[in-house]
């Protein structure tokens, strides 16, 4: 198969042709349609990830055609249109029991913990616990947008900051996640407010549903900005970018009883970011952070795209080749332009 591949950490990923992977006994093969890029797989690349070990295949959010099953596979079966959370479960251990497969200790995570989805192949381990069914009115690249970005955002904005009709909710980063926010935001009823530097990525974030948008570097004091716009604060506020500054804004700019959500990743020199502790203690402030959605609820999420509640195929901007993916992947800290790149071309 050709995959994009790399050895070390920080030099260019070559496109190579590799071994096809060979499906494990409670795992499949899926020929992938489409996978789309992800500021977590520059992370990886970067070497900010533990679990990738070199070399490496990256790419996590995918969606294709299931080629070949193992013999304990029994909900899937060759032909199968399938996706699957980037953070999958392995059905046996008392957090997959109690349905949090996002935060299972024995995780499998493709592009990460496995080789990943910038290939023509890619296996998948735990099938029977971690796949989704696809329907064939939802096309590959618009399953694919869904796997990380998109899915970890619909248990952020409607799981965990159980964000309702009327409320107020500050989405900061209007980049793939943030986009999402506030396109699940709007279509629950909230009030949805975006928060970038682009001014062109802030229009997107209006196209997309938000009510108000605030440019962070036009501004003195961001949280200030959301209290005056919201007369009081948001009551549910997410970091989507990952960041120290967006981070304490976010949780600065919440009203009292408010909920934080971190969805950008804090990694590397961002791991420890500053919190205004006295205000969480003071406001009984709420902080979640959130990683990724379990397989089960794809069906709320997949129900809302059915119904043209979520338009998830607005968010994508750019359809490329494998080969034209590795200078894409490399620039991704760079966060320019809008909308995300899906590789679906692989040949």
């Amino acid at each position: 198969m050709k995959a994009m591949y790399y050895e070390a950490f920080e030099q260019a990923p070559e496109i190579r042709t590799l071994p096809d992977p060979t499906p494990a006994e409670d795992g499949v093969v899926i020929a992938v349609g489409a996978s789309g890029l992800c500021r977590s797989d520059w992370h990886g690349w970067m070497g900010h990830d533990p679990d990738i070990s070199l070399p490496h295949v990256p790419g996590h959010e995918l969606a294709g055609r299931v080629v070949a099953t193992g013999r304990g596979v029994m909900r899937f079966k060759v032909g199968d249109r399938v996706t699957v959370p980037f953070v999958s479960g392995c059905g046996h251990c008392s957090e997959c029991h109690s349905g949090n497969q996002q935060v299972c200790p024995n995780q499998f995570q493709p592009g990460f913990t496995h080789w990943g989805s910038f290939a023509e192949y890619v296996a998948i381990d735990y099938a029977d616990t971690n796949l989704v069914h696809l329907p064939d009115t939802i096309e590959d690249a618009t399953a694919a947008s869904l796997g990380c970005r998109f899915a970890t955002s619909f248990r952020a904005v409607a799981d965990h900051a159980r964000t309702g009709p009327g409320e107020w909710i500050a989405v900061h980063g209007c980049g793939g996640v943030g986009l999402s926010a506030i396109m699940i935001a709007t279509a629950l009823g909230a009030n949805a407010i975006g928060i970038d530097i682009s001014e062109e990525k802030l229009a997107f974030a209006r196209e997309c549903g938000a009510v108000a948008t605030v440019n962070a570097s036009g501004v003195a004091d961001v949280a200030e900005a959301v209290r005056e716009i919201t007369k009081g604060g948001a009551h549910v506020s997410i970091d989507a970018l990952g960041h120290p500054v967006t981070c304490f804004n976010s949780i600065k700019n919440l009203r009292r009883r408010g909920r934080h959500v971190q969805v950008g990743l804090m990694l590397a020199e961002h791991a420890t970011p500053q919190i205004p502790m006295a205000q969480v203690i003071s406001n009984e402030l709420e902080i979640y952070g959130s990683h990724g959605m379990q397989a089960w609820r794809y069906d709320a999420m997949l129900s809302m795209l059915s119904a043209g509640k979520i338009a998830p195929q607005k968010l994508i901007g750019r359809r490329i080749s494998l080969e034209e993916a590795v200078p894409a992947l490399m620039a991704l800290d760079k966060a320019e332009g809008t909308g995300i790149s899906v590789i679906t071309r692989f040949s």
